[in-house]
């Protein structure tokens, strides 16, 4: 029987962030974020965003989890910014990531079915 394989430390939060940003909508909330001087109330996104307040929660929840933005509760509101140490972290080991994969010639001759030009 084959070992099974281990995924490193770096595979796994690499996946985590990818997921994170893999919804327009949670793209849409880092970017608003990113332009703030300071933390946003998730009613001020909800207001702006063509969805309800617990997708909204649901999608922040999601950033949260993959350490991208934190929250402070003050109720009834609760304030959102980017987490800065792990925004830096996350764009090092992205941009490790791509730099190592390097693509070689092929004589693939496999037509491109993903409509992008």
């Amino acid at each position: 029987m084959a070992a099974r394989m281990e995924f490193t430390h770096e595979v796994r939060q690499i996946a985590s962030i990818s997921k994170a940003l893999s919804h327009p909508v949670r793209v849409f909330i880092l970017q608003k974020l990113s332009k703030m001087n300071s933390c946003c109330y998730s009613g001020d996104l909800v207001d702006e965003l063509p969805v309800g307040r617990s997708t909204l929660s649901q999608h922040l929840k999601e950033l949260k989890y993959a350490g991208l933005i934190q929250g402070e509760i003050n109720p009834p509101y609760i304030k959102y910014c980017i987490n800065r140490k792990n925004w830096e972290e996350a764009k090092q080991l992205f941009s490790s990531f791509l730099d190592k994969i390097e693509i070689e010639e092929t004589n693939c001759e496999i037509q491109d079915i993903s409509g992008r030009q």
